[in-house]
């Protein structure tokens, strides 16, 4: 009984000592497994783009993964991602995943870092030669990488080798693209769905505005593009796409796009459906395709914003006035010949508009004499809210142009001062024009003589529309008096 008891205590010890040896293996086991998920995997993506080149992604992808603890390989993510953005979670139960470690691996194949981790190691060595035409393939050890390889081949040193290189294998340390890696804890035995989110640089939007005048520069169709410009490093397939407008603060071929823009000038007054729903959000508008888009990656891609036809348009001619001219008192002449092409219009729903406007470049065009379409100007806008005026500067008259001098100044007291100003507007076009006149006047002033009518609409300035004839010139005369 004796025997049998100490060959039962024996038995029973082994049993424990190999449970106690299998459970650190299965523990590491548990540890070591692990999952990869691609592209192949996702079930949904949105983008957010922001104009400060900028995305928010939202990836979603359903896989396997291991119960308990195991590592995943998130694969098919943007090149420039924010790794300190990153953020998993289940879409299943939130409870059901934990994240214990997250790593980012950017280390990306390529020829010099192939080198340079079998540096030490077997590689084969490929040419053909040139005499024999026969195909030669010789083993060789990789010394150095060190401004070129050097090789070893049996017992003699070589470098410059004008054959390819073989590689058993891809280094472990070495990924074809760049990877998320997280050590997870899921307790889910069933098909996981994860949403995996994350900010990247490099991808970014604008907007861009055509808009074709009428023959008498009172009416225009506008339409409004959106161009997003994607070089995160990704790419990303039938995306809910988002658009963010506002300051957001954060811690091209010029000539084929003025020629796109010109087609897309073309088309401007076809109607189309919007396919931007807007709505305010925090202190931004936010724009949202309404169907799904592929953004690829290094792609430039242009959606329809607005569309919006017979808008009303007011076309202005401006001369501004010096506003340095005031420092000297000895009455210098200064003269500006240049008078500014402007054209304005209000962002009301009465006028076929009436929404938040994203900034952008408005380039305005105008059909010739033949029905072709020419480029006039262009100009930028900031965001623009409904209710507000568009205002762009086309450029400068050529056949309306104007003059200014001091005729007069005199000092009346220690603290004031007269002046007198003329204005001359030649008016060279076959119609008549109306010009308006900005005169910047300092201190407190008031107008002690005009030729024209006048407006005080700033503190400091005062507002003339002349009436200028064809072919004819028109002064603008007036005395000030100034207490500064």
């Amino acid at each position: 009984m004796k025997a049998g008891y100490l060959i039962g205590s024996a038995v029973l010890f082994l049993s424990l000592f190999c449970v106690g040896q299998m459970a650190p293996a299965r523990e590491e086991a548990e540890k070591t497994s692990s999952a990869s998920s691609g592209v192949d995997d996702q079930t949904g993506v949105a983008v957010t783009i922001y104009n400060v080149n900028l995305g928010l992604v939202k990836d979603q992808r359903s896989l396997k993964l291991p119960k308990g603890m195991g590592e995943l390989r998130f694969m098919d993510v943007a090149s420039q991602i924010i790794p300190t953005s990153v953020h998993i979670k289940s879409l299943l139960n939130t409870d059901s995943l934990q994240v214990l470690e997250q790593n980012y691996e950017y280390d990306l194949l390529n020829p010099q870092k192939l080198l340079d981790k079998y540096v030490g190691k077997e590689v084969k060595l490929y040419s053909k030669n040139p005499y024999t035409e026969r195909e030669e393939i010789v083993t060789a050890t990789l010394l150095s990488n060190n401004g070129g390889p050097i090789f070893k081949v049996g017992d003699e040193i070589t470098f410059g080798h004008p054959g390819r290189i073989i590689f058993p294998g891809v280094p472990e340390n070495l990924i074809s693209k760049p990877t998320l890696v997280w050590l997870l804890e899921n307790s889910l035995q069933s098909l996981q769905k994860v949403e995996a989110s994350y900010l990247t640089n490099g991808i970014n939007w604008r907007s861009d505005y055509v808009v074709t005048l009428n023959e008498h520069d009172d009416r225009a169709d506008l339409s409004g593009w959106v161009t997003i410009d994607n070089r995160s490093g990704a790419t990303y397939k039938d995306a809910k796409i988002k658009l963010v407008a506002g300051d957001v603060n954060r811690a091209k071929d010029e000539l084929a796009y003025q020629k796109g823009m010109v087609r897309a000038a073309e088309a401007a007054a076809k109607p189309a459906a919007p396919q931007f729903r807007e709505e305010e959000f925090f202190e931004y508008h936010i724009y949202t395709l309404q169907r799904p888009a592929t953004i690829k990656e290094n792609q430039t891609k242009q959606i329809s914003l607005v569309n919006a036809g017979d808008v009303k348009v007011k076309k202005e001619l401006v001369y501004y006035g010096a506003q340095y001219y005031y420092r000297s008192s000895y009455g210098e002449k200064i003269s500006n010949q240049k008078i500014g092409i402007f054209v304005e219009m209000a962002n009301r729903k009465e006028d076929n508009l009436g929404i938040p406007l994203p900034k952008g470049t408005v380039r305005v065009y105008k059909r010739d004499s033949e029905g072709g379409l020419q480029f006039v100007g262009e100009d930028s806008i900031d965001h623009t809210a409904k209710d507000e005026k568009v205002r762009v500067k086309l450029g400068d008259a050529f056949d309306v142009v104007g003059s200014r001098k001091q005729t007069d100044w005199k000092k009346v007291a220690y603290d004031t001062y007269e002046a007198a100003f003329e204005v001359s507007l030649r008016n060279h076009k076959k119609e008549d024009v109306i010009v308006r006149v900005i005169e910047p006047i300092p201190g407190e002033w008031i107008m002690l003589s005009s030729s024209h009518d006048y407006k005080k609409t700033e503190a400091f300035t005062a507002e003339f529309d002349i009436a200028v004839s064809k072919d004819k010139e028109t002064k603008l005369v007036y005395r000030v008096r100034m207490r500064f």
